[in-house]
């Protein structure tokens, strides 16, 4: 794909100073760029970069004066950052949703409804009597299974399962090897020592804008839905546990996990490695500091949470502080001790 600056600086609602015919092909850093490539500054540290860059064009804020002879041209926009980010969300777009059509051999079963504009990659399979959206891109080796429901410019990448009943909405990216839908941990202990399987017999809900990372795994309810409401942003190898509900954008990195029916509220933010127990709420707002073991509902909207088990970041930080400084105060209690026995 090939633009011009002045296409690219439409497209930001930019100006342009300097040569705004240039053909841009690819984006790029700025210590990086070469003829051809596109890139930004808003950090003021970097701004000795763009005097040497070769990049063809930079995108920079409007407030921004140079202090010295700049050979690329120049985007002035309000925010570089934000601009930029709008460009690669552009670039990601053509470059996700320019595949269409069926790709042989693949599978789809009877009673299906699909709309205009989908790709079905080599080896996908799709089940029986579901309901594929405007403009949805099924890749390599995906799985959807039976009755499944998948709405408008999603994407499911290769190696990617959506089972049985699933719901699925508009603009969500389901990233390779994710499985969404697996049945749920329920095991009934026996009075002999043993487990006996309960049936999963619910689904799992995605609204729309949820992004699903590469490895993670969302169960399906025993009852009912497990859900992750609109805008919802879960990394890598992450598992959701059964009857799980996740507020609106709320973001989960990477190795956390969420025992079942657990209520996360609403734009939280969680580190790595984070373990919920089951049947807590967590307010809206909450931060969860990575490796931290969460084994309490947290009622107070807007708290920061650290440690193993979870407390007060203030109070954790605190005590890790003092915990730094044990060997000093363990030798000044000594020393205490011994004049004291004098």
């Amino acid at each position: 794909m090939e633009f011009t600056v002045r296409q690219i600086a439409t497209l930001l609602d930019g100006e342009v100073a300097g040569n705004d015919m240039l053909a841009i092909n690819r984006l790029a850093k700025i210590d990086e760029g070469q003829p051809g490539a596109i890139s930004f500054l808003s950090n003021p540290k970097y701004e000795s970069h763009l005097y040497t860059t070769q990049a063809s064009a930079v995108i920079v804020d409007r407030s921004f004066q140079p202090k010295e002879p700049v050979a690329s041209s120049l985007i002035f926009v309000e925010n570089s950052y934000s601009a930029f980010t709008r460009l690669l969300e552009e670039y990601h777009r053509q470059i996700s949703f320019s595949r269409t059509g069926v790709e042989q051999p693949s599978y789809i079963g009877e009673g299906c409804q699909t709309g205009e504009q989908l790709y079905r990659g080599a080896f996908s399979y799709i089940g029986r009597s579901c309901h594929i959206g405007q403009n949805v891109k099924i890749y390599p080796h995906a799985y959807i299974g039976n009755n499944v429901t998948i709405g408008d410019n999603t994407i499911i990448h290769p190696g990617a399962r959506v089972l049985d009943n699933c719901v699925i909405g508009q603009f969500c990216v389901i990233h390779p090897n994710a499985v969404v839908g697996s049945e749920g941990f329920g095991f009934a202990p026996q009075p002999d020592g043993s487990y006996k399987t309960i049936p999963q017999l619910g689904n799992v809900i995605l609204e729309d804008f949820v992004n699903v990372g590469s490895g993670t795994t969302i169960d399906c309810a025993t009852l009912g839905s497990t859900i992750l409401r609109t805008g919802v942003k879960l990394d890598n190898l992450i598992q959701i546990g059964h009857n799980v509900e996740i507020g609106r954008h709320t973001v989960i990195a990477a190795q956390t996990g969420v025992s079942g029916s657990t209520k996360i509220g609403a734009y939280c933010v969680i580190g790595g490695q984070v373990g919920f127990a089951g049947h807590l709420t967590i307010a809206n707002g909450t931060k969860v500091g990575a490796q931290s073991g969460i084994n309490k509902s947290i009622q107070e909207e807007g708290r920061s949470m650290n440690g193993t088990l979870a407390f007060d970041m203030r109070d954790s930080l605190r005590s890790q502080a003092i915990y730094r400084r044990l060997p000093e105060l363990e030798q000044r209690v000594i020393e205490l001790e011994t004049k004291n026995k004098k």
